[in-house]
């Protein structure tokens, strides 16, 4: 019935929306029955028990063996962790698999078979579960004995597969493999060029006391070569050159030609080919998203058009506003934007909107997110107004920059004073002192500044809720301090009481202090600039930060399967300057600098900073051996190829254009006081993107597989 049709129609319009505001595909089902269940699908609670349970399967690693559950990692001291018994993370990693079951069905389901088979993402999700659920029966056959579980690699994907946007930035990162492989090439040839020419310059003499060179770093190829990747890090530096260096200093011209092309030259010349190459990537990225939010304004529009109320005789489709109004009240957007579009349909005068005038409603979703802040209180005695002057003037806030540089000022000359003092030697009189003093000047000037912009104005401003929140800290600490020890006097010296020491008191006291201190930042405008870009990369980019999970997980399973159990202790000895002939330990090795923290025998720590590539490529590589570890330096050298060549340089390429974007903006708009513009990575492109036509919208629709459009 025609009731029926337009109900449905609404319904439609309402889902094309949600899928323009979150740049969603268009392309599922259409039927009310399938509606109703994408609009579940992509709630909030459908979403979060997604997400909850990623983060509960991604969280296993910790807790199943090999467990991570013991204070510390050193093989010396690390007592026996504890494992789950057999069947308990198996029971939760169950549980998780049934989830991402229905996940994948309900996605299949609604994307169609025929759009299934083009989807290369939910055939590889279907590939990946079923992989782990044969791993998985493999494992309880055998009781959880098993060191090989190769389901445990295969845990980022469901993470990956969740997000678009690390799609989006995975497939960037694909394309631009090729520029960067060539650089990745001609890093190699200048490592194979310098080896030989290392391996001819340091070649075996007779004299043994002057082949230190060729003893430690170029014996063979493997070992020229890694010594050669390994300054390429700077890891080694200059210890790779010291002992050439001491037999002739015209030697240091090889490390220095060396070092200029690989770290100078190539690769900085990595980083501009990434940031030109990527850049153009996500700016194509960042189009299609464009596109896909006009294509889902354009498909609400058109089955809108279709109602039974919208004029029949019209040479152009409209819409009318009645229509309209029905269905944003029951999508699911931000509250500004909704309340915004409102405003414009009440001033606009017509009853019907045509395909741009709609269009140009929803135009409002791109707009920067503005945050108004709330009006000062308005006093209506005279000495109130003045007062409100005083405090609200930017001055007064400039003196309480002033008043906390002095606070630091003088705990500095405290620090300096006591530094070499025994704690029974100290005299704590002048630091509590002091502390009390400016505790106080921090509450007055909240509270002055409470009273000149009311609670409400003052809390909108993120500076404040930092001032605020660490006085009401510090003031509660010094108050917990006065109660236990009693207020400051000459030779305040009081014994250990209760949970924390007084000096353990004092010195946190004053760490929040000097950390109050960073309330200067948005007063100096550089110094907020690169803060701010810093923040937004932070909100904005957690699809790169998502896929730097993916990777260091990946190769924490992979590091763990390959390396666990390859560091031994060899006694909790320390050696300083040793060597190998009297039994111990050479200067500058693995276990002389103690390093025994740092191994593969758990999931966190497994999860280690690329910085310690030497150390650790040296652990698995020498006490190691069996025939795979004969190869670790493969593993090691993927690893710094992905993490530290490939994407540092991407996290630099985003930083400069994000920099450079606000730059921009800060020298064509001078932002306004009461006004906060937040920006998001789409927003960051929008001045060069190109709006769709409207032939390339009308043919797009014409090619959904579940929508029929009347024209």
């Amino acid at each position: 019935g025609t009731g029926a049709d337009n109900d449905l129609y609404i319904n439609q319009a309402i889902v094309f929306i949600e899928d323009a505001i979150q740049y969603r595909s268009i392309n599922h089902r259409m039927d009310s029955r399938s509606l109703w269940l994408y609009r579940w699908y992509y709630s909030r609670t459908c979403q979060w028990i997604l997400s909850l349970t990623i983060t509960l399967i991604l969280a296993l690693a910790f807790i199943e063996k090999p467990s991570s559950l013991t204070v510390t990692s050193d093989v010396r001291y690390r007592p026996p962790a504890w494992n789950p018994p057999c069947g308990l993370t198996e029971s939760i990693e169950l549980l998780c698999f049934l989830v991402f079951v229905v996940d994948v069905s309900v996605k299949s389901y609604l994307v169609g078979w025929e759009e299934f088979w083009k989807n290369k993402w939910l055939m590889a999700y279907i590939l990946t579960l079923i992989v782990s659920l044969a791993d998985w029966i493999v494992s309880l056959s055998f009781f959880c004995t098993e060191n090989l579980r190769i389901r445990r690699i295969f845990r980022p994907f469901f993470l990956l597969q969740n997000s678009s946007m690390m799609k989006k930035t995975l497939k960037s990162i694909n394309s631009t493999l090729p520029e960067m492989a060539s650089v990745v090439l001609l890093l190699a040839v200048h490592l194979s060029l310098f080896t030989m020419f290392a391996m001819l310059l340091f070649a075996r003499t007779k004299d043994g006391q002057q082949d230190k060179e060729w003893v430690v770093y170029f014996r063979n190829l493997p070992d020229s070569l890694t010594s050669l990747l390994v300054l390429l890090t700077t890891a080694n530096n200059p210890d790779v050159m010291i002992p050439a260096y001491s037999k002739n200093r015209a030697y240091s011209i090889f490390f220095i030609l060396f070092t200029v092309l690989g770290n100078l030259f190539l690769m900085n010349l990595l980083t501009a080919i990434i940031y030109n190459q990527f850049r153009g990537y996500l700016l194509k990225s960042v189009q299609s998203s464009l596109f896909r939010r006009r294509l889902g304004i354009r498909a609400a529009f058109e089955v809108l058009s279709s109602l039974k109320d919208s004029p029949a005789n019209a040479q152009q489709p409209y819409v009318s506003v009645g229509a309209l109004l029905r269905v944003l009240q029951k999508v699911e957007m931000d509250c500004r934007c909704k309340q915004a579009i409102m405003r414009s349909l009440k001033i606009s005068s017509c009853d019907h909107l045509s395909a741009a005038q709609f269009q140009k409603l929803f135009e409002e979703l791109d707009k920067d997110a503005i945050k108004q802040h709330p009006p000062s209180p308005e006093y209506q005695s005279h000495f109130m107004q003045k007062l409100q002057f005083a405090f609200g003037h930017p001055y007064f806030g400039y003196l309480g920059n002033v008043v906390a540089l002095a606070n630091i000022v003088s705990i500095c000359v405290v620090l300096v004073m006591d530094a070499d003092k025994q704690p029974s030697e100290r005299d704590d009189f002048f630091l509590g002192a002091i502390n009390c003093f400016f505790i106080l000047c921090y509450l007055l000037e909240m509270l002055l500044k409470i009273l000149a912009m009311g609670l409400k104005r003052y809390l909108s401003y993120p500076s404040n809720r930092f001032d605020g929140l660490l006085t009401v800290i510090l003031l509660v600490l010094e108050i917990a301090t006065f109660a236990v020890y009693g207020f400051p006097h000459p030779g305040w010296r009081p014994e250990f009481m209760g949970l924390l020491s007084l000096w353990d008191m004092v010195r946190l006291g004053n760490m929040l202090i000097v950390f109050r201190f960073l309330r200067i930042i948005p007063n100096m405008k550089f110094m907020a600039l690169v803060v701010t870009t810093l923040l937004d990369l932070v909100k904005n980019l957690r699809a790169f930060a998502g896929i730097l999970v993916v990777v260091f997980y990946a190769f924490a399973i992979t590091g763990i399967m390959l390396f666990q159990g390859a560091v031994v202790p060899l006694g909790n000895t320390s050696a300083v300057n040793t060597t190998y002939d009297n039994g111990t330990l050479k200067c500058g090795t693995y276990e002389q600098l103690e390093y025994w923290p740092n191994n593969f025998d758990d999931f966190a720590v497994s999860n280690w900073n690329p910085s310690l590539f030497p150390s650790l490529l040296f652990t698995a590589y020498l006490l190691c051996v069996n025939l795979i570890c004969r190869w670790a330096k493969i593993y090691f050298v993927a690893w710094w190829l992905i993490s530290s060549v490939i994407w540092v340089n991407l996290f630099v390429a985003l930083l400069l254009e994000n920099f450079i974007h606000k730059w921009d903006r800060r020298c064509h708009r001078e932002p306004l006081s009461d006004i906060e513009y937040q920006r998001t990575v789409e927003l960051m492109f929008r001045d060069v993107l190109e709006e769709p036509t409207e032939e390339e919208l009308m043919e797009k629709l014409h090619q959904h597989p579940h929508l029929q459009l009347c024209r």
